[in-house]
């Protein structure tokens, strides 16, 4: 009797249940759930945080591109020329900040974004040059200059680093 009792067990052991596969696929099932959503959610934390670092980067190009037009409106005042060529040694200093975040985080939009810099330094720097030599303007029509500073060599050289910044978001 007792040995009939044993094969019996064996018998049930070796017999695998729909509710024993059950058990052991629902929880692999959730496993690589969680695995695809973390995955997931790192890519677009990823590139968010891409996205912010590029924008970033473009803006201190932009806010450089300006200079020329602060320096031309800008006050009779001693102070005023301290801040404004404060505020261009700043945005310079970021631009290189800027240039070394990316040659680290994204070494292949680095490039692109240098001679984007280099083209915004050129343009804006013979703009600022010729703006300080104006008179400082002392009217509200005087605000408006009518005629824009070029800015096609900038144009061209960001519409190519954007290009590439796109392809590794």
């Amino acid at each position: 009797m007792g040995t009939v009792v044993i094969l019996s067990a064996t018998a049930q052991a070796g017999s695998w249940t729909w509710a024993q596969t059950t058990a052991l696929i629902v929880p692999v099932i959730a496993l690589v759930g969680v695995y695809i959503t973390f995955t997931l959610n790192q890519r677009a934390a990823r590139r968010e945080r891409r996205s912010r670092t590029f924008a970033e980067a473009l803006t201190a190009v932009e806010e450089y591109l300006e200079m020329p037009y602060r320096i031309r409106r800008r006050p009779a005042s001693p102070d005023a020329r301290r801040e404004l060529t404060d505020e261009a040694s700043s945005l310079l200093a970021r631009m290189a900040f800027h240039h070394a975040w990316l040659q680290i985080e994204a070494s292949a939009v680095a490039e692109p974004y240098a001679a984007l810099v280099a083209a915004a330094r050129s343009e804006a720097g013979a703009h600022m040059s010729e703006a300080w030599q104006q008179p400082p303007i002392d009217t509200d029509n005087g605000m408006n200059l009518g005629t824009a500073y070029s800015r096609d060599r900038s144009n061209t050289a960001r519409a190519a680093c954007i290009r590439v910044m796109r392809r590794h978001l």
